[in-house]
This record gives C-alpha cells, sequence and structure tokens, in this order.
C-alpha cells in the first residue's frame, strides 16, 4: 500500500497568494483536487499595513471573491509628507483596510468553499522529480505561497541577494488626526523609510515603520525593535506610546526582472519576491500572481503539459507586472534621494495627475510617465521657496 497521497495541485500557503491560488485553480477546473497547505490555524495575524487596494478587488473579482471587504470602511484620503513637505488629496479610487486575521480568513474560507481542502501542515521538503512535498504529498504541480521565507522558493533557486526590507506594525487608538485617512510619512533615515498610519474605520488605526536593510548586513546590522518604534513615535506622535499588538516582519523587494524557473513548480506573492520596493506593499502581487499560478496550473493540467506550468506562469506574470516592477524598481532608486521625495511630493501637491500617478505606482500598476518626470524635473528645478509646502488635492 502506497504511503503517499495524490494531488492535482498543491498550494503551500493558505495566504492571500495561496488562497487566491486555489480559488482560481478551482474555477478553472472545479473537479481538480487541491491541497491547500499551512502552518497556522485560520484566523491567524500577519503583520502588515492591511491596505487593500482597489487592484486587488479587481483581481478577486474574477474569481468571484470581490466582496472579501465587506462590513469594512472604505476611505480615500491620503496624506504623503517628508519633513515640512506636505500634500494631502482624495485617491481616484478607494481604499479598505481590513486586519489580515479578517481578510485572510474569509479568502481561506472562499477557497475552501470552492472545493479546496485545507490542513494545518508545516512543510518540510520539496523532491522535485518525482514531485513530492513533505515525503508523503504527492502533486502534479505544487503552488509556493509560503511567504518572505518561502522554502518552496529556497529549494527552486538561491536569491540571497535580494533587496529586503524590514517593517513593524501594530494598532492604536483612532485620533481626529487620523480619522478616514491613510498617512504615509517619510523619515530621515536609509530611504525608502516612512511611517504610516491607516484609519481601519473601526475605532483603531494600523501603525507602524519600515525601511530598508542595509546590503551589508555584517557591518550594518538590522535596525532594533526599540529604534524602529522610536521613528514610528518620531513620525506619527503618540502611534508608538498608546499602540499594541507589534509585529516585526522582513519583506523580500521586487526587483528589475521577475524570475520563476521553469517546470511543475510555481511561485506567487512574498514567496516570488514580489514586494513593491518603493512601499512595501505586497497584497496585490499577491493575489494576482496567486490567480495567475491557479489558472496556469489548472490550465497545463488540462492539456497535459505540466512541465510548462512554470514557463507558462513566468510570461502571464511578466505580461500583467513586468513593465510595472521595473518602474517601481527605478522609482525606489530615485527615492532614496530625500531631494527626490520632497521634489515629488511637492509635483503631487501642484498637479493632481502626478498625485494619481504616483498612488498607483506604490499601489499596484502604475508606471513612470512624461507627466510625473516633468513634475519631478520642474520640483527640483524650482523648489519651494517657502520654508513650508503644505498642499491640498480637492
Amino acid at each position: 500500500m502506497s504511503s503517499h497521497e495524490d494531488w492535482d495541485v498543491v498550494v503551500v500557503g493558505a495566504g492571500p497568494a495561496g488562497s487566491a491560488a486555489a480559488l482560481a485553480a478551482l474555477a478553472e477546473d472545479p473537479g481538480l483536487r487541491v491541497l491547500l497547505l499551512d502552518r497556522s490555524d485560520f484566523p491567524r495575524d500577519k503583520s502588515c499595513g492591511d491596505g487593500i487596494a482597489p487592484h486587488v478587488l479587481d483581481a478577486l473579482a474574477s474569481v468571484g471573491a470581490a466582496d472579501v471587504v465587506a462590513g469594512w470602511t472604505p476611505l480615500r484620503r491620503l496624506e504623503l509628507s517628508h519633513g515640512d513637505v506636505r500634500v494631502e488629496g482624495d485617491m481616484a479610487r478607494e481604499v479598505h483596510v481590513v486586519p489580515r486575521q479578517v481578510f485572510d480568513a474569509r479568502l481561506v474560507e472562499r477557497a475552501t468553499g470552492a472545493g479546496a481542502v485545507l490542513r494545518r501542515h508545516r512543510v518540510t521538503s520539496l523532491d522535485l522529480d518525482p514531485l513530492v512535498v513533505s515525503g508523503s504529498l504527492r502533486a502534479r504541480v505544487v503552488i509556493g505561497a509560503d511567504g518572505a521565507g518561502s522554502l518552496v522558493r529556497r529549494r527552486l533557486t538561491d536569491r540571497r541577494g535580494e533587496p529586503r526590507a524590514i517593517a513593524i506594525r501594530g494598532y492604536a487608538p483612532t485620533t481626529p488626526e487620523l480619522l478616514g485617512r491613510q498617512v504615509i510619512r517619510y523619515g530621515d533615515r536609509r530611504q525608502p523609510s516612512y511611517a504610516w498610519a491607516f484609519d481601519r474605520g473601526d475605532g483603531l488605526v494600523n501603525v507602524g515603520y519600515g525601511e530598508l536593510l542595509p546590503g551589508d548586513r555584517r557591518r550594518s546590522p538590522a535596525p532594533s525593535r526599540a529604534l524602529l518604534l522610536e521613528q514610528l513615535e518620531q513620525l506619527v506622535p503618540g502611534a508608538a506610546t498608546t499602540g499594541g499588538d507589534w509585529k516585526g516582519h522582513h519583506l523580500p523587494l521586487s526587483g528589475w526582472r521577475w524570475h520563476q524557473p521553469d517546470g511543475r513548480v510555481l511561485l506567487a506573492g512574498d514567496a516570488a519576491g514580489l514586494v513593491n520596493p518603493m512601499t512595501g506593499e505586497g497584497i496585490y502581487y499577491a493575489v494576482a500572481t496567486g490567480i495567475s499560478a491557479g489558472r496556469t496550473a489548472a490550465r497545463a493540467l488540462a492539456v497535459g503539459t505540466a512541465d510548462d506550468a512554470g514557463a507558462m506562469h513566468r510570461r502571464d506574470v511578466r505580461r500583467l507586472l513586468g513593465s510595472h516592477l521595473r518602474h517601481t524598481w527605478v522609482s525606489s532608486r530615485l527615492a532614496q534621494s530625500p531631494a527626490v521625495v520632497d521634489a515629488g511630493i511637492r509635483a503631487a501637491g501642484r498637479d493632481r495627475h502626478v498625485f494619481d500617478t504616483l498612488v498607483e505606482i506604490g499601489l499596484g500598476d502604475g508606471r513612470i510617465d512624461t507627466g510625473l518626470v516633468r513634475g519631478l524635473v520642474g520640483s527640483l528645478v524650482r523648489p519651494s521657496h517657502h520654508p513650508r509646502a503644505t498642499m491640498e488635492l480637492s
């Protein structure tokens, strides 16, 4: 008697990327045997800004799950600032701030409702030929959606040299200053470094601080928890002293080009190294690439070309995100200069197009265009002559 279990698709990690992958695979072929593995029970907390961009809901609509934010108050007001340079305005589309305890559990519920089998299980190994997870779970396709420290990714490729950021997140009581708004305030340490405060709409604000890690961590160690909280308090006074539920995490930031090996193992979300290098946003990338992985797996299995799944997924994700990832890489390099950060904020205050373009680049699908470049250059050449540069967009 065989000690193996046979599955069509094994998804490692049941966060947004994994649950979206399971949903997409089953939307494509409801008869697939899909196993969804996670080391935690749901609901469970995750360190995150909790911001759900409209792009996320656009993607989830394609698998019938756009209502996972139901009951949470949308908001549009955004503040961007660096010192005395500040702009505030309404975003073109509303966003939601939903705790990951709620958002992830709802997606898992949708995936299991569609037919996926959820199992609490810590994956210990991945054999590639034959394709076996943890020594006993045999799969035709594996989807790695197991986060920043992905075992699946380490088994496929060595990406230890990628840029990474570190962040800490907590929850604090909502104050009148933060009510109904998303606030991003850039600091003065290694850029991009910023604090955030995102109103959940239920009396609490998601607050946190993150910064780029040094390339040589032997000479420059990662900042301590105390330093991260100190920076948060400096940029958003009262946030660290009134907040709680602190969680820290590392972020594998996207580069100029995205890598997906050939074969029957697909990567999605943080496990694929897909985190916006300018803002740290990752939920849209997770959901979008999870959907791509699930659909690709189902389609490859349907026509008997599972060995081509990696190449298919790579083409699909590059078509969807390739240009955007290159533009966010350039944006993140530019944002390492405080002068450019200030110029961008001033340009956003003068030009609605620049404001909207910066929001799009930060949230999930924007690109640098001539209007943004013109605004940046103009602000660099003709900076504000006032000691304060506070602008309001209607």
